[in-house]
């Protein structure tokens, strides 16, 4: 019987210059590693690729789905009564009107009752504390929707040694965004340009797409290393009914699902249903982990994760968890870009 993975199997080695702090000169410039998951007793095969070659990779009839959240401006600087400096991250509306579920720092700072300061007469109050460690917060003086207008930041990950720029108000926003709701975003999609989008088009791949709402629980290690003791963080999606009659059509045909990104692969997987996935609205803390028999997705394009990340291992439930790291080596070998601004890695 094989050894249960733990978290430690998924940590390597990172050189700190491979982390990208920033994005490519031009949208759609970055490399791909092309993985094919070999057959049983074969080698594991590695292409270096540009990603633009992806137009040729995607046969006609495919389906390929896109993941449409749009990066609030979610980041609020503020100053305490004290003076000192304080940052409130909003995640999600709660369920109270007016309040939202968020994250803060430092957390003395955000102790019910507390209030931090945004600017004149805006401020941002917590109201209560929740097990998981986030807050209900609610604004004094201003609206959230005013307050992320007037004072909010793009929130980069906190890999991105740097303050947002005006470059990242666009590049860090994928070129199909719609509705605002994540507080990051899906990356494997940062890659694609409107002309590469219309040439899939026009050679036949079908798009698709859904939302889901990325939170800050992308960014979280596994911290346990048993597996099955980490509390997975839980995101909001909807799957349209359009897509989900595409997918339908797409498996009546014979033809594949590709996944831009592992959020895609999240909302498709949790809403998997029969032959097809679910309309409609939904929440998913899915964990997957290798062992996970994928329902929907059979074609996989992500950026490279951090180590002992919950998406790491959706990749190796994916790839395997042997080709997966072996792909990490190449890269890292072959000086790719990692993480949110980085380089790309397709799965076949």
């Amino acid at each position: 019987m094989a050894r249960a993975l733990r978290a430690a199997d998924f940590d390597y080695e990172l050189p700190g210059e491979l982390v990208a702090q920033e994005p490519v000169a031009e949208r759609g410039g970055s490399r791909l590693l092309l993985v094919r998951r070999p057959p049983d007793g074969a080698s594991a095969r590695f292409e270096d690729r540009g990603f633009s070659d992806i137009a040729g990779l995607i046969p006609p009839g495919d389906l390929l789905v896109l993941n449409t959240s749009r990066v609030r401006h979610a980041r609020l600087l503020g100053r305490r009564p004290s003076g000192g400096p304080a940052e409130v991250l909003l995640i999600h509306p709660a369920a109270a009107p007016g309040e939202w579920v968020a994250l803060g720092r430092p957390g003395s700072a955000l102790r019910p009752g507390k209030r931090i300061a945004l600017g004149p007469g805006a401020e941002v109050e917590t109201v209560s504390l929740l097990a998981d460690g986030n807050r209900i917060v609610r604004f004094v003086g201003l609206s959230a929707d005013e307050a992320m207008a007037r004072y909010g930041r793009l929130p980069l990950p906190p890999y991105i040694r740097r303050e947002p720029t005006e470059s990242d108000e666009t590049r860090y926003q994928t070129v199909y965004a719609e509705r605002e709701g994540s507080v990051a975003a899906p990356t494997a999609g940062l890659h694609f340009t409107p002309a590469l989008l219309g040439e899939l088009e026009q050679r036949g791949v079908r798009l698709a797409r859904l939302e889901l709402e990325v939170g800050p629980g992308t960014f979280k290690p596994v911290e346990h290393d048993d597996l099955s003791q980490h509390p997975m963080h839980a995101e909001r999606y909807d799957v349209p009914p359009a897509l989900s009659e595409a997918i339908v059509d797409t498996r009546a045909r014979g033809a594949r699902v590709w996944a831009v990104g592992t959020t895609v692969v999240r909302a498709l997987e949790s809403a998997a249903d029969g032959d097809g996935v679910r309309a409609g609205p939904g929440e998913t803390a899915l964990f997957i982990t290798p062992g996970h028999r994928f329902r929907v997705v059979d074609r996989l394009l992500t950026n490279f994760h951090l180590p002992r990340s919950t998406l790491l291992m959706l990749v190796a439930a994916f790839a395997g968890h042997e080709l997966t790291m072996a792909a990490y080596r190449h890269a890292v070998a072959a000086r790719y870009r990692f993480y949110s601004y980085g380089d790309a890695m397709l799965i076949l």
